[in-house]
């Protein structure tokens, strides 16, 4: 029972945090050119995951990304710059996409 509680209390911590980073992608605007696990105006967020898997040096570049804008690693579509977004929000941001499986 307590290795249930121990697993349950765990997954629900670990969890947590991606909620969270969700509901800031979306409350930031991010959700209206990404999606998850789909592209739409740009990459899915999964895909970009891939991409720079085991790359921990990619959240500080991500979160520069989201802050400044961006182009020409996904397609021609540049992506603008997200001044709504604090410098700890973009590197939250960052950490969840690269996060995601």
């Amino acid at each position: 029972m307590k290795r249930f509680l121990f697993a349950l209390l765990a997954a629900t911590t670990i969890a947590t945090p991606a909620l969270a980073d969700l509901a800031l992608a979306t409350s930031k605007n991010c959700m209206a050119c990404h999606s998850v696990d789909k592209k739409v105006i740009g990459p899915a967020f999964k895909d970009v995951a891939a991409k720079y898997a085991g790359q921990p040096a990619m959240v500080e570049v991500l979160a520069a990304k989201i802050l400044h804008g961006g182009g020409g690693v996904w397609g021609p579509v540049p992506m603008p710059a997200n001044t709504q977004v604090t410098p700890a929000q973009a590197r939250q941001l960052a950490a969840w996409v690269l996060s995601l499986k």
